[in-house]
């Protein structure tokens, strides 16, 4: 059964940094491009950047370039996402998910989404 299990998450303020993490589970994790994605209370859930398969190629919305970094690591089967600069309006809950390059969710390929970590900046 496949898990997709995020966190990392909390509360900070703006300006501050965060590292959240999602471990796959259940499936060949290298086989998949992954993205992250986020929500916020009364938005629907909106893509935030995606990773190749290998890692070479990534994706971000234009509301987090150049302040947020995904990467991973294929041997431990996480895709992690780095936060620099947080700003109020990056508050939600995160959740990773198969992707596609340009960071829209494959939903279904890696069973349901996870729990999420959630995410609070105060200005």
């Amino acid at each position: 059964q496949v898990q997709l299990v995020e966190s990392g998450g909390k509360q900070v303020q703006a300006g501050g940094s965060l590292r959240l993490s999602c471990v796959v589970s259940g499936a060949t994790f290298s086989n998949f491009h992954m993205g992250w994605f986020r929500q916020a209370p009364g938005k629907e859930r909106e893509r935030v950047a995606a990773i190749r398969n290998r890692g070479d190629t990534t994706w971000y919305s234009d509301s987090v370039k150049g302040r947020f970094t995904i990467s991973r690591d294929n041997t431990k089967s996480t895709v992690y996402l780095q936060m620099n600069m947080l700003k109020p309006e990056d508050s939600g809950v995160y959740y990773c998910n198969a992707a596609t390059l340009h960071g829209a969710p494959l939903e279904g390929v890696l069973g349901d989404w996870g729990q999420g970590t959630q995410v609070a900046v105060s200005s």
